[in-house]
């Protein structure tokens, strides 16, 4: 079985900005604490949520193309892993009272 190989691009003066790179492909997603960052979800990307130590994540894509897209849930697995919270489980949807990632048109 083949796995992928993630990179992390880490930002010095925000340790919650995080962005995964996968190095076989061009699969890229940036990463919010929902509890100090905001994040306006991106109608053309993929948008997935999960809690670790206390924390809300959110995942997005960026320029995410078909090929790609199957990977994400990996990126994120391995992130949780990073993070020392290999449970993360994995939300659809923002888990927050009156918040959603349903984009309106």
């Amino acid at each position: 079985m083949e796995y992928n190989v993630y990179l992390l691009a880490t930002d010095p003066k925000n340790p919650c900005r995080d962005v995964i790179h996968s190095r076989d492909t061009g699969l890229k997603i940036r990463v919010y604490c929902l509890d100090t960052d905001k994040m306006e979800p991106d109608a053309n990307e993929i948008q997935l949520f999960g809690y670790a130590h206390n924390k809300l994540y959110a995942f997005e894509t960026i320029d995410i193309t078909a090929e790609d897209a199957l990977d994400v849930v990996g990126a994120i697995q391995w992130y949780a892993e990073y993070i020392n919270y290999p449970e993360m489980e994995i939300l659809p949807e923002d888990p927050r009272p009156g918040h959603s990632n349903d984009i309106a048109s």
